[in-house]
């Protein structure tokens, strides 16, 4: 140390404070945006999309607990505003969020497709604010001409259109992008495919309900849901399901259409559906190794498909000849056999499995065939959380006896009382007295909405606790698709809905729900708040996300007790909802003591997007 200057004592402590320096830098720059997630609220009056005089613009200079909240003397605090969250979180999915991923260091398994699973954020990670609209956003284009065109501002992602230019996905045209209604194996269009499918089936007229008998299919890897789009011209209601995954935004699409659709992938956990829901189940080179631990997959598939159910599998393995993909077609082929699949037909690309209509190829198999039967005390209709089994699920002595479901053709399945009624202790009675009773619970909805829209303002709608699906059997004459999610702490009665040729998921409302932000029109919420509360969750955690999946303008029918109803009303300044109607339930309604109050959600833009506009 002696030879070296004074300037050479001095270099480590400089590089020290230069060191600390950035660092206290980023963690600034990190944490401060963190506490201030957005820029002051302007609502869209600039737009001419919103109308509230008291409210033009609110600003967040202090997001500070004292500026958050009011007092209010008799309930504690009331929240005046929530904080904005980030424009680069107008898309967030709370529970599909790999962000989450990452910063909680989960350690999951990408070859089961575990990172593409739900994985929610525990109290203290989550975004208690509002999901902004992106820059520009504009009120989605009505139904029937949404199924081909939407606003590109709306979902600003194009990548799709340049990845599947030659297969007819999307193109973009000016302002929207366009939905010529191909798919990847489907390059020419949606509807010469569905009735080449139903030709070889030999169904009449080329129509693949087959006179009402098909009602609700599944699509696997769906894409922009153009095959479930395209089935809706004949009756038929498709659940479209993929991930988040390399093909993002493709569910926001087909919701941003009016198709209906869920995130969702095959991977661990049981698909949020009952046994026996779907006739037909449908992958269109979906990239699914269904060959993997033992044909779980497949297996899972065979689960949620009824009696004589359909899977039709267009891929090259169907009919390619090189080695890879023979070798995947004799596997594939033989695992099929031995759940007792047949081959209802084959052409070119596409083949169609058809399962057993009873128990008796199951019985008659040799012991020790795999996949073995399921356990008896297995429940094939327990799906919230639960893994995946690598068995066979039997039919009810019900379904064995009458060889299949012994459901209806549709429309008269709607009405019809479900088989399964029986599972419940429910009596035809009451079935009938319930479907009544929503007919004019509906009519009294519409009543109070007839002034704020038109016949073509709703399309998306969800049922919070949907029951038996009475609520969505009364909407049958209208333009309209029902999401029924059926809470999954209460009786799971998503199998009747789904007997009644409706569908929806099993969820729990302490968690967010598995869809993007503003991808619903209107939500009814009976009694969900209460019972939320029971629970010990959090009502103002459902509220903010109720407002995540409600599109700008969208409605909230909220049905529930009157101290619910008033705790609502203190949050409609806070999360930018108007009270449109309010209106004690009938005396002679079975639960007169609940109170109905409409909501409507305001279009509003953030500073930010409002400068990227201009």
């Amino acid at each position: 140390m002696r030879g070296r200057s004074d300037g050479g004592k001095k270099k480590p402590v400089i590089v020290l404070v230069c060191v600390a320096s950035v660092v206290l830098v980023f963690v600034y720059l990190f944490f401060g945006s963190s506490n201030h997630k957005a820029s002051a609220i302007e609502y869209g009056r600039k737009l001419g999309l919103s109308g509230d005089d008291d409210d033009d613009s609110i600003k967040k200079d202090d997001t500070s607990s004292n500026s958050f909240y009011v007092e209010d003397l008799g309930n504690g605090f009331t929240p005046r505003s929530f904080p904005v969250c980030d424009d680069r979180y107008s898309e967030l999915i709370p529970c599909l969020d790999r962000n989450l991923i990452y910063q909680m260091r989960l350690k999951l398994d990408l070859s089961l497709m575990e990172h593409y699973e739900r994985h929610c954020p525990p109290p203290e990670r989550r975004f208690n604010c509002l999901i902004p609209p992106p820059p520009g956003y504009k009120i989605p284009i009505k139904w029937p001409k949404s199924r081909d065109e939407v606003w590109k501002v709306n979902i600003p992602h194009t990548h799709l259109a340049h990845e599947k230019s030659d297969q007819n996905w999307m193109v973009v045209k000016g302002e929207k992008i366009n939905f010529p209604g191909g798919g990847t194996h489907f390059h020419y269009g949606a509807d010469k495919y569905i009735a080449s499918m139903a030709n070889m089936l030999n169904f009449p007229n080329n129509v693949l309900n087959n006179g009402g008998r098909l009602r609700t299919f599944l699509d696997v890897g769906c894409g922009v849901a153009s095959f479930g789009g395209y089935l809706l011209a004949s009756e038929i209601m498709t659940m479209s399901l993929a991930p988040n995954d390399v093909h993002q935004n493709q569910i926001q699409f087909a919701l941003e259409r009016g198709i209906p659709a869920y995130l969702g992938v095959l991977g661990t956990k049981r698909l949020p559906y009952p046994s026996r829901s779907f006739e037909l189940a449908h992958c269109s080179r979906c990239r699914i190794d269904w060959l993997q631990r033992d044909g779980i997959l497949l297996l899972e598939l065979d689960r949620v498909l009824r009696p004589g159910g359909y899977f039709a599998y267009s891929s090259p393995e169907a009919y390619a000849q090189d080695e890879e993909d023979l070798r995947i077609w004799r596997e594939m082929s033989a695992l099929v056999g031995r759940m007792c699949w047949t081959i209802a037909a084959k052409r070119n690309q596409t083949v169609i499995w058809q399962k057993p209509l009873t128990n008796d190829c199951y019985l008659e198999r040799a012991p020790g065939t795999q996949p073995p039967l399921c356990n008896s005390d297995s429940d094939p209709d327990a799906v919230y959380g639960v893994n995946m089994e690598a068995c066979i699920t039997q039919y009810s002595d019900h379904d064995h006896k009458t060889k299949g479901s012994g459901l209806a053709p549709w429309p008269a399945r709607l009405t019809s009382p479900p088989p399964r009624l029986a599972d419940f202790g429910y009596s035809t009675d009451m079935f009938e007295k319930d479907t009544e009773t929503w007919r004019q619970r509906v009519d009294t909805y519409w009543d109070l909405l007839s002034p704020k829209i038109q016949s073509d303002t709703v399309r998306n709608i969800m049922d919070m606790k949907a029951s038996m699906g009475s609520f969505a059997a009364a909407l049958k004459e209208k333009d309209v698709w029902v999401m029924n999610v059926v809470p999954e702490d209460g009786p799971n009665t998503l199998k009747l809905i789904y007997d009644r040729g409706l569908m929806g998921a099993v969820h729990s409302w302490c968690e967010a729900f598995s869809t993007y932000p503003r991808t619903y029109d209107l939500l009814h919420a009976w009694d969900i708040i209460s019972d939320i509360k029971k629970r010990g969750c959090s009502a103002e955690d459902l509220l903010l996300e109720m407002d995540r999946i409600l599109r700008p303008s969208g409605f909230i029918l909220i049905r529930d007790k009157q101290s619910v109803v008033d705790l609502v009303k203190k949050y409609l300044k806070a999360l930018h909802w108007e009270a449109v109607e309010t209106k004690t339930a009938s005396e002679s309604d079975q639960d007169s003591d609940n109170v109905i109050l409409i909501v409507q959600k305001k279009l509003w833009l953030t500073s930010e997007s409002l400068r990227d506009l201009e």
